[in-house]
């Protein structure tokens, strides 16, 4: 398994409270600094914009910095999907990361079916894979069974067992369901904490090791169940709240969180 780095994992650092958010060649050159060995642009609305001499310039990039590269988007609308396999075709992508749902379209398990029929066999056709990340949206059952409708070697998982929990699914029963369709891990860890007053909780990111992901235990269940295991990327991601000290405060711990989650996979090998 290679090891890499998501935009979410620069998620303020990129973002319209940074006083100059980083740049994509930025965090390519951070993620390669870190010891990363890929790194997925996911849902970073700019790369829908650019051209294909831009394109051209983010691949010459992650070649330059040893990069492997990945898209990730939401949506199964065929034309959409169709975009991203155009832009994966150019960045050298093999794998995109999607969801079901966007804030216009929520496809029933029978539509979803219908519509990636229409477009996953243009994917085959490229030797990309297209992953459906697991969320609350949508439950694990039907993501399965959208899977599964669609019947295709080049269709499967983005497993991300955090994403759940707010459907109230463990994240233990969610690996188990899902191990034999995985094509991509998000690795980011989770935990409770009490609100003021002890009224209610907070559900939030934490450093990697310090919460309720059991790390270990999810990638065995991947490795027992897919004998392709070895090709299925790592990619570090965040779900870190902003802090109450500032954009500075923020950033700084964003690093040091994603320093850490890196340097955690390295040693994990």
């Amino acid at each position: 398994m290679a090891y890499g780095i998501s935009t979410y994992a620069y998620f303020w650092r990129f973002s319209d409270r940074a006083p100059r958010p980083m740049t994509l060649p930025e965090m390519l050159r951070d993620t390669a600094s870190l010891g990363g060995q890929a790194f997925q642009i996911c849902d970073y609305a700019p790369i829908e914009s650019y051209d294909s001499a831009q394109l051209a310039d983010v691949r010459a990039t992650a070649d330059d910095l040893g990069l492997r590269l990945e898209l990730g988007t939401r949506g199964v609308r065929p034309a959409h999907l169709l975009k991203y396999l155009d832009m994966a075709r150019q960045l050298d992508v093999t794998l995109v990361r999607s969801m079901l749902n966007t804030a216009d379209h929520r496809p029933d398990t029978t539509e979803a079916v219908s519509l990636l029929k229409e477009a996953v066999p243009h994917y085959e056709d490229a030797g990309v894979t297209l992953g459906l990340e697991t969320y609350e949206q949508v439950s694990t059952d039907d993501l399965l069974a959208v899977v599964r409708g669609v019947d295709s070697e080049r269709l499967g998982v983005v497993l991300d067992p955090g994403n759940s929990v707010a459907r109230l699914e463990r994240p233990v029963d969610v690996v188990t369901a899902t191990a034999p369709h995985v094509v991509n891990i998000h690795v980011k860890d989770f935990a409770f904490t009490r609100r003021d007053g002890w009224v209610g909780f907070t559900y939030a990111g934490c450093p990697l090791g310090e919460g309720l992901l059991d790390y270990d235990a999810m990638i065995a269940a991947v490795r027992a169940a897919r004998p392709d295991a070895d090709g299925i990327n790592q990619i570090v991601e965040h779900w870190l709240p902003w802090q109450d000290e500032g954009f500075d405060a923020t950033a700084r711990l964003e690093d040091q969180w994603t320093q850490h989650s890196i340097n955690t996979l390295l040693r994990s090998k």
